[in-house]
């Protein structure tokens, strides 16, 4: 399956709810997105320009709130983070962090990931990925939104760099197991772990996932390597 034939007709990982987006967050999007933000096209995208500079670049796939982004971007200020999201109050909300904190490398697409990964994403471009938390879409006639699906990682592994890593985290079991298969099904990828792997350390644990952990709520971190 091509590029084209993946994402011609893909099957949407999300749905843009009608969700609130606060005075500050349209603020932060009418007045940093500019700034801060690269508008979806239908070229390739040259990441060391759109950074200013030559460095690691890592792919984050529906950020959220973008808190962990933040952090993870602070505490390694020689890697670049290309951050994509679909949800205005999340994108409005990295967009007030970067500022407040003085973040500089950081870059935001506004746009779904499936068709910027094909238009936008060289290959072997990426030093690494990271996937926290998809949605887990767990009722089973919705099982085919999952974003992790082997069409999807195919597509994605050809835009790591070989030694490049991806690092997907779920806290549900059955898409956990889903995922793991996936991954351990592609050629290209190898597992850093014999099945599961440790929180890698720059991965911050999330105000959600230690009230479930207190609540004994599993999480399940996945680290592959590009061979």
């Amino acid at each position: 399956m091509t590029d084209t034939d993946l994402s011609k007709r893909h099957i949407r990982s999300y749905v843009l709810r009608q969700g609130r987006v606060s005075p500050a967050q349209q603020r932060a999007v009418e007045t940093l997105l500019p700034r801060f933000g690269i508008p979806y096209a239908t070229r390739p995208l040259d990441l060391n320009q759109a950074f200013g500079r030559a460095a690691p670049k890592i792919l984050e796939i529906g950020f959220g709130m973008g808190d962990s982004t933040a952090t993870i971007a602070q505490a390694a200020p020689a890697n670049d983070y290309l951050a994509l999201e679909v949800h205005t109050p999340g994108v409005g909300n990295l967009l007030k962090l970067i500022d407040v904190q003085q973040i500089p490398n950081i870059r935001i697409i506004q746009h779904d990931a499936v068709e910027v990964l094909r238009d936008m994403i060289g290959d072997a471009t990426l030093d690494g990925v990271h996937i926290f938390f998809p949605d887990p879409w767990h009722k089973a006639r919705h099982n085919k939104r999952r974003l992790i699906q082997a069409p999807f990682i195919a597509q994605l592994v050809q835009k790591i760099k070989p030694g490049g890593y991806i690092h997907v985290a779920t806290d549900w079991q059955d898409y956990a197991e889903q995922v793991l298969a996936v991954l351990s099904a592609e050629p290209l990828l190898q597992n850093t772990a014999a099945d599961y792997a440790p929180r890698p350390e720059y991965r911050p644990l999330t105000k959600f996932e230690q009230r479930g952990i207190r609540l004994g709520h599993g999480v399940w971190d996945m680290v592959f390597r590009r061979i």
